[in-house]
């Protein structure tokens, strides 16, 4: 008996989203048991307990966070499904530059730890860098299947941090030409997923800084009072997402419903060589910047200009990301 149409192409989609099936993940074994975070660091919202690193956010290494690191509240596998989450409050220590805390994996591609974060050596690059050979590969592809199980219910609805948390990045030295979203107002049901690119300002111009943003499933820049987004991804749904830099161009899919008869598919493609995205006359591009993936919970609703509050955990001020796939390819 012949499949029908729609359920081969769900069986399709199902099979890209995830080299790991659900019953291969062991809730008794650490993240790195599950995963494969060899070519991950790890930050924590808590400060560092290594005496040279006194009064900086806990950074977890390579070699460490294989060893079997685990945190009870920030960083650990879920006891019933084996995923691996990441949770962040909305005020906690954060890295030199972020006033967000962030449960957070920072892609480190040399294998010698000698090598420093931000070395051409431990990043990758685009097809048009001057000095492709001095990184790690050209290009790289990150895909993930990962669940948002709660965002912050505190905040101010007219900022569009607020309620939000980053679940995947492209990071440049400074700026960011990919941060993919999921946002949910305490009044509805549905969220956003949604990516921004950030304009590659430099220089003088480096206030001038501005993210794009791009709707997936919602919309982005939701407000009290508008419709529920029941295009949208309700808490604790899963959804994949797969960037992958080939030559200059981001590809971008993202899939939802992948289980059902009706599985939503969305791609984008754009160049992030070439500047002057969208006519944005301060965007330089990123042709010779060096790229990292990050992947987890980067909490967008931080207690200063975003207008949340930190009630605590118990009050529901924190993010939480499940992931049930990640994995990193560079060649």
């Amino acid at each position: 008996m012949k499949l029908k149409t729609k359920t081969l192409l769900t069986a399709i989609l199902a099979a890209t989203v995830s080299s790991h099936a659900f019953a291969q993940l062991d809730p008794n074994k650490a993240p790195s048991e599950n995963f494969d975070l060899s070519q991950w660091k790890l930050n924590v919202p808590i400060e560092d307990t290594k005496p040279e690193r006194k009064g900086q956010v806990m950074e977890v290494s390579v070699a460490e966070l294989n060893e079997g690191y685990v945190h009870p509240e920030w960083f650990y596998t879920d006891s019933r499904t084996g995923a691996l989450v990441f949770v962040a409050p909305n005020k906690a220590m954060t890295t030199p530059n972020s006033s967000n805390a962030r449960s957070e994996l920072h892609a480190m591609l040399a294998d010698n730890p000698e090598v420093g974060t931000y070395d051409p050596a431990n990043n990758f690059a685009v097809a048009s860098n001057k000095n492709t050979e001095a990184y790690a590969s050209v290009g790289g592809k990150l895909s993930a299947e990962v669940s948002v199980d709660h965002v912050s219910v505190s905040g101010d609805h007219r900022h569009n941090d607020s309620f939000s948390v980053v679940i995947g990045q492209i990071h440049a030295r400074h700026n960011e030409p990919l941060k993919i979203f999921y946002r949910k107002l305490p009044d509805h049901e549905y969220g956003s997923v949604y990516w921004n690119y950030e304009n590659n300002a430099l220089g003088d111009d480096y206030h001038k800084r501005l993210d794009i943003s791009h709707d997936v499933f919602g919309k982005a820049k939701q407000r009290f009072g508008h419709e529920d987004p029941q295009d949208g991804v309700k808490l604790g749904e899963k959804i994949s997402y797969e960037v992958n830099v080939e030559g200059d161009i981001m590809h971008l899919e993202f899939i939802k419903d992948a289980d059902s008869d009706n599985p939503v598919k969305k791609t984008f493609a754009i160049n992030i060589a070439e500047g002057n995205y969208l006519g944005n006359k301060y965007d330089a591009g990123y042709a010779q910047s060096l790229f990292f993936y990050k992947a987890g919970a980067y909490n967008q609703c931080s207690t200063g200009s975003v207008g949340c509050t930190n009630n605590g955990m118990e009050a529901g001020d924190y993010t939480k990301v499940s992931f049930y796939h990640l994995e990193l390819d560079h060649g």
